[in-house]
């Protein structure tokens, strides 16, 4: 068993399969080797400039299928896919599914960027592997939570819409698997992950899902009446942010963690005020029937995309204030430069305005967005 763990967590069976794909360093094909200095590629990546190894920038691609399949795939496990895809099927499908799709999201999330820091283990060695992503490269490899996340919002949607929507199975299985599967393959493609990780991911996602699935129903029933409801939401979450797990260096993974997190405590507190204060119909937990899915028609089209675009102004509009408010008050309660980007990684700036920024962002997703959507004769 050890001896198999160790091979799956080898780099040379990453290199393996991305040179299978068409995948290779541009220093193999002998004139185009990067010839940066150590400071060079510090500059080019300062996040990762502590790091022992040199990872590969320049790479040849021969097979251009399996390069887009996988970046394509690779985007859709991002936070910026979710941060959308989530939204739209809030103010255009089901907010109950969204809600459902949020809270798992966030649990997944948070379990797999903690687990990364407390074990600790390297992303693949470059060389010999390709990374195509350099952002995150500071950040510690197990476990994937690109798997993590593809896994748990493909199979929770399929649990949450068998006895809400008629629809094949058979069909929604398959895209289910589909979906996590390309986004897990991706991983190891991008050379970002072991396929170690990429397993360790989607069973750790299995066995929350499997645990937490009897306890759904309550978290459909999160939006209680009780006016210490909202005190729970924001001081929980933020206590888990605040003394999230110290890394031996800066990664981007407290900043991720809290956007989620906070975005996920917004999205509740959200459900809350639609409920307390009663300005949205609460969303339906069950129905007495299974509904048809509707056929996608012109006008449904156009009128959830234009739904979803207003949203999205209205909600960047809200973070880009909510953001440089945040800051502004931070920076003068520490005394910091206003233009000191060094400082927005500091404890006590990036967890406070990272939280309240995404927890507006939450909150205007689920409240504000709809009562836009009503006043402009959407809904």
């Amino acid at each position: 068993m050890a001896e198999l763990l160790r091979s799956l967590q080898d780099s040379q069976l990453v290199a393996r399969f991305q040179r299978r794909c068409g995948l290779y360093p541009a220093r193999e094909e002998g004139p185009r080797e990067d010839s940066a200095g150590p400071s060079e590629r510090a500059a080019r990546a300062p996040e990762a400039a502590h790091l022992p190894q040199a990872y590969v920038e320049k790479y040849v691609v021969k097979n251009y299928f399996y390069y887009y399949l996988f970046r394509f795939s690779a985007a859709l496990g991002q936070e910026v896919f979710y941060i959308t895809f989530l939204p739209f099927m809030h103010w255009n499908i089901d907010p109950y599914l969204s809600r459902r799709l949020v809270m798992i999201w966030v649990l997944v999330m948070y379990v797999g960027q903690m687990a990364k820091d407390i074990l600790k283990w390297p992303r693949p060695s470059s060389p010999p592997v390709v990374k195509l992503e350099k952002r995150v490269v500071a950040e510690y490899g197990m476990p994937s939570t690109h798997a993590m996340a593809a896994t748990a919002i493909a199979f929770t949607l399929l649990i949450s819409t068998m006895d809400r929507y008629q629809y094949p199975f058979a069909l929604g299985l398959v895209m289910a698997v589909v979906f996590s599967t390309l986004v897990c393959v991706s991983r190891i493609y991008t050379g970002m992950h072991t396929v170690l990780d990429v397993l360790g991911g989607v069973l750790i996602t299995a066995v929350l899902i499997i645990l937490t699935h009897p306890a759904w129903t309550l978290l459909d029933c999160l939006d209680s009446a009780s006016p210490l409801f909202p005190v729970c939401v924001i001081v929980v979450p933020f206590f888990l942010c605040y003394n999230y797990p110290v890394s031996d260096y800066y990664s981007p993974t407290r900043a991720d963690t809290t956007t989620i997190v906070a975005a996920g405590a917004g999205v509740t507190l959200g459900f809350w005020i639609n409920h307390f204060f009663q300005l949205v119909s609460k969303p339906t937990p069950s129905l007495s029937v299974i509904q048809n899915i509707p056929p996608l028609t012109t006008d449904m089209l156009v009128l959830g995309l234009t739904k979803f675009m207003v949203g999205i102004v209205l909600i960047l509009l809200v973070r880009q204030l909510v953001q440089n408010l945040s800051l502004q008050v931070l920076f003068s309660w520490f005394k910091v430069v206003t233009r000191n980007k060094e400082a927005r990684r500091r404890l006590e700036i990036e967890v406070p305005y990272k939280f309240v920024t995404y927890t507006s962002v939450g909150i205007c997703a689920t409240t504000f967005v709809p009562m836009l959507h009503r006043f402009l004769g959407l809904l």
